[in-house]
């Protein structure tokens, strides 16, 4: 799908303070073994921050930088994995009171991991049916797991949990990069690989079970060794394809491109599921950033492209493709282009 004058106006983060993962082993959070395959140096972990605050921290930042005034927002979309607050509760209105204030639609968008870009390809068609040449979406997203339901160190064996908050203001008139094409692609014949023998009536709520992917997955490990069928497919395949249909769309190639955003797996899953069936290497991600912060959710591709961004790594010119994946399974890629130097305006 290509976008025409859809622009990244502005982009916040908020990262709370690391926890090394050689500390995290040394207080028995965190196995030896585990670790050394991980690659991870470090956690960003929030204590006491909720979500939803880093996630207004973050906008507060972004719209400072994007030049929009409240009054040119259409919306707000705001993306979480995991519970934000109340049951029933609304984290999307709370963010927009202590961001922009005004009588405006705020919707909760849950797409697991890919929320981000969700929210994205939304705000990015929304923007393309406005008449107004000022015209703004709010993105936020955040995610904190310091809770007793999560064991943020030992819930996966492809990642280890993260707290972040971040936000994007996507904009028709311009700024530091251009939306030039997005792509979401699933194979919901895999969906049963999140789920387990978890039953679905009555729902699992927080209060009954631990979050733990690895125990689901250990479910469909046994029925495997077992002689039985399991819910795989070459998902590497199906994003590689979603890849270049979305670049040969753009008119691009992924020579083309500069570097690649993506989830903030361990570096394992990592290469097998995302690097490898590109034929890229780890130089051309976000490994290097990644490995200090973890596995940020929601954030990832927002927190990934700031820091490639400020730090020079990409410049105006430059094509920037944001890659990933969630449960269901699901992928979804965008490509961009910098426009803009950081402190300048597109």
């Amino acid at each position: 799908m290509n976008f025409e004058s859809v622009h990244l106006a502005g982009v916040g983060t908020y990262l709370p303070p690391a926890v090394t993962t050689e500390q995290a082993v040394r207080t028995g959070r965190y196995d030896e073994e585990a670790r050394a395959a991980s690659g991870l140096e470090s956690v960003a972990v929030e204590e006491s921050l909720p979500a939803v605050d880093m996630a207004v921290r973050a906008a507060r930042t972004a719209i400072g930088r994007s030049g929009h005034r409240p009054e040119d927002f259409l919306g707000l979309l705001h993306s979480s994995t995991y519970h934000q607050g109340p049951e029933g509760w609304s984290p999307a209105h709370y963010v927009l009171l202590h961001t922009l204030d005004r009588p405006v639609s705020a919707f909760h968008v849950q797409h697991g991991c890919l929320g981000l870009l969700a929210g994205l390809q939304t705000a990015a068609l929304r923007l393309t049916a406005s008449a107004d040449p000022d015209a703004a979406m709010l993105l936020t997203a955040a995610d904190n797991f310091a809770t007793p339901l999560v064991d943020r160190w030992r819930s996966s064996s492809m990642f280890v949990l993260a707290d972040a908050g971040s936000s994007l203001v996507v904009s028709r008139r311009g700024g530091f990069a251009r939306l030039l094409a997005m792509d979401f692609v699933s194979q919901p014949g895999m969906e049963a690989m999140h789920r387990g023998d978890e039953p679905l009536l009555p729902p699992q709520t927080p209060v009954d079970r631990v979050m733990d992917f690895e125990t689901r997955l250990e479910h469909w490990r046994l029925k495997w060794a077992e002689g039985g069928a399991i819910p795989l497919g070459d998902f590497g395949e199906l994003i590689a394809d979603s890849v270049q249909r979305t670049l040969a769309s753009a008119g691009s190639s992924l020579d083309q491109v500069t570097r690649i955003v993506h989830n903030g797996f361990n570096q394992d899953p990592l290469n097998v599921f995302l690097l490898d069936p590109l034929g890229l290497s780890a130089e051309r991600g976000t490994w290097e950033f990644n490995r200090r912060v973890g596995h940020a959710s929601v954030s990832d591709f927002a927190l990934g492209l700031e820091h490639l961004w400020s730090s020079g790594q990409v410049r105006p010119g430059d094509q920037v493709l944001m890659l990933g994946f969630t449960t269901g399974m699901e992928a979804a890629c965008a490509l961009l282009e910098i426009t803009a130097e950081p402190g300048g305006t597109g």
